[in-house]
Formats: C-alpha cells, structure tokens, sequence
C-alpha cells in the first residue's frame, strides 16, 4: 500500500480525514495514478499509522478518509545513529537508501583524515537536501513509521562528542578482536536504547581515530576475515544487528 508521510499536527487534529498537500500530489495523481476509492497509508512520521481512502483528489491536495488507526511496528527498539566516513561519488546516496531500509533512526555523514570528498557549504548544503530525500523516499518504500534524517556534516571530532550522548558506540575495525568477543557486543545490543555505529570511508580510519573512539568507549568489533568496502561494511553491520534484535 503506498505510503505518505504528514506533519504530526496535521494527523493530531484529523477527525474523518487527512488533506495531503505539497510534492505527493503529483507523486498519487501522476505518477502512481491512484483514484478516488483506493486505499494508502498515512503516517505522522512518528510512529503512528493511518489506514486510508481516498475520497477527492484535486488540482493541488489530496484528501483522504481515515479508516483505521494503528502502531507502526517497523521500528528497532534500538535508536541507531550511522556515523558514515564520506566516501567518493553517489556512493552516499547507495548507503543512505540500504541504511533506511535496514532500520537506522538517523545518519551523519563524517569528514575524517582519509576523507577525500573536499566540500564548501553551497556544496554540502545541496547534497543534505538530496539526501535527506532519498531518505524519505527509501522510508515510504520500506514501511518505516519515522523519516530518519540525515544531519549536517560533521568532523571526526564532532561526531565523537555527538556520540558520547548515546548508550553504546561500536566500530567495526579490521585489528579488532576476534569473533567471540564482536558476536558478544552484537549480543548486547539489546540492553540498549540507542547505538552509534561508526564506520570509515575509503581506505578505512587512521588508528589515532579509532584509538580516540576507543577511549570514548567505543567497542571495536570484527566483521570477519575479509576486507569490505565502506558501502558493505555500514550494512552488514546493520544487517547483522537488526537480525539479532528485531522483534
């Protein structure tokens, strides 16, 4: 069923139906062509899903008569933060897409030492905007209750302090310990409530990185015998732990 994301408020104060206005009119009428009659998902963007028909579509709105109210229960129990070393090309935009669908709550892209994407505002400014649509477009397509964003970009010594807010940080590092010991930190993740998961772009974290996440009390944990390119090693990660907590 498709899925439209709303402001919280607009969904608070509904008493029969929803008005869906901006950029998804175009995207029901035009793109998806749905009719009067037809049923979608309405959701407030913060966990609450609203069963629908429509019942007008006009030139700019798109209203929708609610049917049913229910929980989204797509949501990780585990608030995951994506700490992602920026890596070259769209390959951003390839892990913005995958990390939503595989749950994450909110991803900041990271300026490390081996960082070799050089940025000025105009610059950054447009790339947030691309990606924080890419998230909410990965969100609909994947049944999430929330939009997770995509913060502003930070330097390695920005996010480290950003992370010191959650209750565990890992990051998966190719010296690290053996399976083991990694296979008991994914396990207790679920005594968790928020997770921040650092991962380096091309070429990996400088050890004086991962030595300073270490004494912030990053755990560092192995992803096994083979060496993964910074698009695979973010999801893998998040593949692994969702898969160990999701309920």
């Amino acid at each position: 069923m498709p899925r439209f994301y709303v402001d919280k408020s607009i969904c608070i104060n509904a008493e029969k139906s929803i008005t869906i206005t901006g950029e998804d009119v175009n995207h029901i009428k035009n793109v998806l062509r749905l009719k009067s009659g037809e049923s979608i998902t309405v959701s407030d963007g913060g966990g609450t899903d609203y069963i629908c028909r429509i019942s007008g579509i006009s030139q700019d709105s798109v209203v929708a008569d609610i049917e049913d109210v229910v929980k989204n229960a797509s949501e990780l129990k585990v608030k995951i933060t994506l700490f992602q070393g920026m890596p070259k090309s769209d390959k951003p935009e390839l892990i913005i897409q995958k990390a939503v669908e595989l749950g994450v709550y909110e991803v900041v892209p990271v300026m490390t030492k081996r960082t070799i994407v050089k940025l000025d505002d105009k610059k950054a400014a447009k790339k947030l905007e691309r990606y924080n649509a890419i998230a909410k477009s990965a969100a609909e397509q994947s049944g999430r209750g929330i939009v997770p964003s995509v913060k502003d970009f930070m330097s390695f010594k920005e996010a480290l302090e950003y992370a010191k807010s959650l209750d565990m940080n890992i990051i998966p590092y190719e010296e690290a310990r053996g399976m083991e010991y990694s296979r008991e930190v994914v396990r207790s993740i679920r005594n968790v409530r928020s997770l921040g998961i650092f991962i380096g772009p091309e070429g990996g974290f400088a050890k004086e990185e991962v030595e300073a996440a270490e004494a912030m009390g990053a755990k560092c944990i192995t992803l096994g015998n083979r060496i993964l390119r910074t698009e695979t090693a973010g999801l893998t990660t998040l593949s692994i732990i969702m898969f160990e907590i999701d309920e």
